[in-house]
């Protein structure tokens, strides 16, 4: 009795060929660029409503920095917003000029100044974070009420996977 037909194979004497391997980190790096890409662009979408459209995304980082914490030297806003120094300089001298940080000496180095947000400046971090929130809330409003668990449930084990 002849042996039984490979599939695949073409004829007598034929050898197939083997299946190519398997590439098992496949599904996982189409879920890291699409992960990577939506994140992208709903930050990017998010970014956009801002209060103030002249603002920089860097200045209004350094707003919200100050809102936070309180005020804080050029140097330890440089630290926080991982910007050289100059850089720094330039962004809170803008943000002075737009009347939205102040600077005042420094209560226990008089060498230094201390930066701090201004009420105008406050305004603006705090209607910019209400507009983030209201686009954001529309757009989850569309989704159903299984969607936005599979949401909350994406938005913890994202913190996670940053915080690690």
């Amino acid at each position: 009795m002849p042996p039984p037909p490979v599939p695949g194979a073409r004829g007598p004497g034929t050898v197939r060929t083997p299946d190519p391997p398997v590439d098992d980190d496949a599904p996982l790096d189409r879920l890291a660029v699409d992960l990577r890409m939506s994140l992208l662009r709903t930050a990017r979408r998010l970014r956009a409503q801002k209060s103030l459209d002249d603002l920089t995304d860097g200045q209004f980082s350094v707003l919200a920095h100050l809102v936070n914490s309180g005020p804080r030297t050029p140097r330890e806003l440089a630290e926080a917003e991982h910007v050289q120094p100059p850089s720094m300089t330039r962004t809170i001298a803008s943000l002075a000029e737009a009347g939205l940080v102040s600077r005042t000496e420094h209560p226990h180095d008089g060498r230094q100044v201390l930066v701090a947000v201004t009420d105008t400046g406050r305004g603006v971090v705090l209607e910019t974070r209400a507009r983030r929130a209201a686009w954001l809330r529309r757009r989850l409003e569309g989704l159903s009420p299984a969607e936005r668990a599979t949401l909350a449930e994406a938005a913890t084990l994202l913190t996670r996977v940053i915080s690690e």
